[in-house]
């Protein structure tokens, strides 16, 4: 138990919640210098499997903190599903994937997982202070940070002050709450029942949904494997059900059993955990108020169909942790934070969109969606063509498309790749180390990927990677070379990925943020670094000299 001495008075960033979001942007802002105090008002790691798909991207950002190797080792890989209609099935998709790619396109693994990992590698980097049954109960904004009192398990009040709070408290979130802000949107009111069963099984791992089975009639019900012979059950709750009624072990388990016997699940079985849920579409319009910011379910809640929702607190933490530490550490004024609340509000409301067609489809909000679904599900058993209205859209990268960290290109430059505001490609490279990938170069600082079959990087580049900047503000210099040796400053694209998924030509550059994101690329820059110097300037113009 902490004792009120070896609290701190003053912190740089204090974290209003230890969730999964919470914990990996501490692990990020440590990996970028910043220490943090991260206050949880539970006493340990979440219960229930709750958020369990993580896409790939959501992989990579843990990545940056190590925490991609234990994630993968206990976790479940899959590239795709099937969808049935009354026992028929109508749909079989599967996500763009490659062997040679890092990541699976999605990974299952049960929440509580995910904040151990996050949590350790915190601890590993250090910097980071986790107080658990740390409830924060007032937030108090001040000219030069913000005053948080907190209560502790043995009922005394502390306070500290901060140069930043980032609320990751969740969906009911005090700091919200005691800014007096609102959420926006809408909510569907269609529920679903969750249900963790252990119980073995030999079935492949696949996203599986059903439409009113045979078992179930009626209703919709997802099915997930997880990690520990652990079933992910979802299941559609008539209109007219209680909900406190719904989730009694005693109208729960037969429903269960009944599905079970349907697919032929005779193994025994044991629940775990039992929850409800209903889709909700809101968002606050930003995720910057002074020195206060927004990430996670704080800021916004998607659907849970399409998995949006830890991926894309995720996103706002590998989004957010580069920017805060820029400004935190008099790299870059505190305007920088306003492009992490614009990219993550346009990114948040293209989720919501996604979010919104499946559950209309997934949990039908009136009568004339309901027949609209009947009708597509009954094609479909007829005719592939409609089949594609049936995809759950699973969560991708959005485009930071207007983001003014994105730097024009000349007209005609490119014609294909991926152009600022998109994340980096991937590709399998030669490294110095061996066989590598593209996206693991990225996540410490800024990356000038530099594209060429010559030797010698010229010395107007050069300069650029040697201002003498450290942490996450570097910039490192390195050159994609298409054949040759690999070295400290040079990988090497054999298979020809980089440069075609960059439409690179001898000479290009691409600048990539530290998320990952391209911020700019340009032909021939060598012979033209000015808009290279001028793209840093816009990022670094708060600089200590």
């Amino acid at each position: 138990m902490a004792t009120a001495s070896s609290i701190p008075l003053k912190v740089p960033v204090v974290i209003a919640g230890g969730g999964p979001v919470g914990l990996s942007l501490a692990a990020l802002l440590a990996h970028h210098g910043v220490a943090c105090l991260v206050l949880e008002a539970d006493a340990s790691y979440c219960e229930g499997s709750r958020a369990i798909c993580i896409a790939r991207r959501s992989q990579e950002i843990l990545g940056w903190v190590g925490a991609d190797r234990p994630l993968v080792d206990k976790g479940l890989s899959w590239v795709g599903g099937r969808s049935y209609f009354q026992g028929t099935e109508v749909l079989h998709f599967k996500m763009p994937s490659e062997p040679s790619e890092r990541f699976a396109p999605m990974l299952n693994i049960q929440q509580y997982y995910i904040e151990q990992y996050a949590h350790a590698a915190a601890a590993r980097i250090g910097g980071v202070d986790v107080r658990w049954s740390a409830r924060v109960t007032t937030v108090r904004a001040q000219a030069d940070g913000v005053d948080v009192d907190f209560e502790t398990a043995d009922g005394v009040t502390h306070s500290v002050h901060t140069d930043w709070l980032v609320a990751c408290d969740g969906g009911r979130s005090t700091v919200r709450e005691q800014l007096g802000l609102q959420l926006e949107g809408m909510q569907y009111e269609g529920r679903y029942v969750i249900v963790d069963i252990e119980q073995d099984t030999r079935r492949a791992v696949e996203r599986l949904a059903w439409f009113d089975p045979p078992s179930n009639p009626g209703s919709t019900i997802l099915m997930h494997r997880q990690p520990d012979n652990v079933w992910r059950i979802d299941y559609q709750v008539a209109d007219h059900e209680n909900p406190v009624e719904a989730v009694k072990p005693e109208n729960v388990l037969p429903r269960v059993q009944a599905h079970l016997d349907m697919i032929g699940e005779t193994a025994p079985w044991k629940p775990l955990w039992i929850s409800i849920y209903n889709a909700k579409c809101l968002t606050l319009p930003s995720y910057r108020h002074g020195r206060v910011l927004f990430a996670g379910d704080a800021g916004h809640l998607v659907p849970i169909f399409g998995v949006r929702g830890l991926n894309s607190g995720l996103d706002d933490a590998g989004n957010l942790a580069w920017k805060l530490a820029l400004v935190q550490q008099g790299h870059a004024r505190e305007a920088l934070l306003d492009s992490y609340s614009m990219e993550r509000v346009l990114a948040t409301r293209e989720n919501i969109a996604y979010g919104a067609k499946s559950t209309e489809f997934m949990a039908p909000p009136h009568h004339g969606f309901a027949l609209m679904r009947e009708a597509a599900l009954r094609l479909a058993t007829v005719a592939p063509g409609v089949r594609p209205l049936i995809n759950p859209r699973q969560s991708a990268p959005i485009e930071y498309a207007g983001s003014p960290l994105n730097q024009p290109e000349r007209d005609g430059a490119f014609t294909g790749g991926a152009h600022a505001g998109l994340p980096a490609p991937e590709a399998s490279l030669q490294t110095l180390q061996g066989p590598g990938h593209l996206t693991a170069l990225f996540g410490t600082c800024f990356v000038a990927l530099y594209f060429s079959n010559e030797p010698d990087v010229p010395a107007t580049l050069q300069q650029l990677a040697g201002s003498g900047r450290a942490g996450v503000a570097a910039l490192r210099l390195l050159r994609v070379a298409a054949r040759g040796a690999a070295n400290a400053d040079t990988v090497v694209d054999a298979l020809g990925q980089a440069w075609q998924r960059c439409d690179a030509a001898e000479g290009t550059l691409y600048l990539i943020r530290p998320d990952g994101y391209v911020m700019g690329r340009w032909r021939d820059a060598a012979a033209s670094p000015a808009p290279i110097t001028a793209a840093l300037a816009c990022v670094f113009s708060g600089e200590r000299t």
